[in-house]
């Protein structure tokens, strides 16, 4: 395997600042998942361990001459971390940084705990909201209920509507494919709230614990979103963008990218949990017990370090760490092989196909067709780009 001339930096520090949730979601891969660590975990992230994170971040940042960093605040559920608590983490991170980066700051949230006092702390330190919404009320509460087993839609809905009011603060809405409800249905319901951007994601799964199909023989979910995209393009007054289908088109048309789902380029993310440890991307609390674990913290370790990980190292080796159908996939500069979670068997490790392989080269060729009927030939597009 060639060696690659040096990792890529980090350049999105995702803090799990909260290691408790209010609502249950069935398939959330970091409570009900195969590895329980963050039950374990401290209930949210102490300011001490706060400002050695930020330290760390800030001397990745100056090391790497970086413009620009994305500190991502995650969960569990984020704002169960406090208003109090949770301005003194946005502070300190601030005050961290080099004078030269700027910090985007954001957050994931359930939206059941959003208020106007929770908007004025985002408005001064700029923090974009993403909310997560699997659709209308009874597609949502298929899999995110209470922990009592009541509707979690009304209350996510009004934290949406209470953002909308802030439309510089909403950074968009998160679902998970759910082939029970009907993707058009659920596009549109998700539409009429006018989200800058729509991230939808495919439930996490693995060669030994595959994604439900009615018909394993189908790419139902290759399906399932090329309607998605078909009732995107279909509306021309729709201005928000569908992630998933913006980076494939991205893609194909010869952009590297460095989204962690799709194509070839090195992520450039890390997590830090909230007792300090340094991780690899969480997701992979789906695939097993210590998948995440690198046996770093901030406390002891800098970002760098982190970086030449054995654990790691793979992400910088693009094509080669694929497993060899799809190094030989003529999409495979578009696909990357898929999710890392998605590629795992305790019998080959990462080495391969995603679970959702068929489903996105469908989607993919579904795309690309769509862009020829439209005078735009991706592949000639990624041909002429440098």
């Amino acid at each position: 395997m060639t060696e690659p001339e040096g990792p890529v930096p980090f350049r999105t520090f995702i803090l799990k600042v909260a290691n408790r949730c209010n609502i249950d979601c069935d398939y959330c891969f970091v409570f009900n998942s195969k590895d329980q660590a963050a039950r374990r975990l401290p209930a949210r992230m102490d300011l001490a361990v706060v400002r050695a994170a930020a330290r760390r971040i800030g001397e990745h940042a100056s090391a790497h001459r970086l413009r620009a960093i994305h500190v991502v605040l995650h969960g569990g559920e984020p704002l169960l971390l406090g208003v109090g608590h949770m301005t003194g983490l946005l502070q300190t991170v601030r005050d961290s940084v080099p004078a030269g980066t700027r910090v985007l700051f954001e957050l994931q949230t359930n939206g059941t705990l959003l208020s106007d006092a929770w908007l004025d702390l985002f408005e001064r330190y700029e923090v974009a909201v993403g909310i997560s919404l699997d659709g209308p009320p009874l597609a949502n509460d298929r899999h995110r209920l209470t922990h009592a087993g009541r509707s979690s839609a009304a209350s996510a809905v009004r934290g949406i509507e209470l953002l909308r009011s802030r439309p510089h603060l909403f950074a968009g809405l998160l679902a998970v494919v759910d082939l029970a409800n009907d993707p058009v249905e659920v596009h549109d319901y998700l539409a009429a709230f006018e989200p800058p951007v729509i991230d939808f994601g495919l439930p996490h799964a693995t060669h030994d614990d595959p994604p439900h199909r009615s018909d394993p023989s189908v790419p139902e979910y290759g399906l399932w979103m090329s309607r998605v995209y078909d009732a995107w393009l279909d509306r021309p007054e729709y201005r928000h963008s569908v992630r998933m289908l913006e980076d494939i088109v991205a893609l194909s048309s010869g952009v590297r990218g460095s989204v962690e789902t799709l194509g070839l380029a090195p992520p450039t993310s890390v997590v830090i949990e909230s007792d300090g440890s340094i991780e690899a991307v969480d997701t992979l609390r789906s695939v097993e017990e210590g998948a995440t674990w690198l046996g770093l913290d901030v406390l002891r370790h800098s970002f760098d370090e982190a970086l030449s990980h054995p654990k790691l190292l793979h992400r910088q080796h693009g094509k080669e760490a694929l497993a060899e159908q799809c190094r030989a996939c003529p999409v495979v500069d578009v696909c990357g092989g898929g999710y890392l979670p998605h590629r795992f068997s305790e019998a080959q490790g990462y080495r391969n196909p995603s679970v959702y392989s068929a489903d996105l080269g469908y989607l993919i060729r579904h795309v690309q067709g769509s862009l020829r009927q439209h005078g735009w030939d991706p592949y000639a597009q990624a041909a002429s780009s440098p």
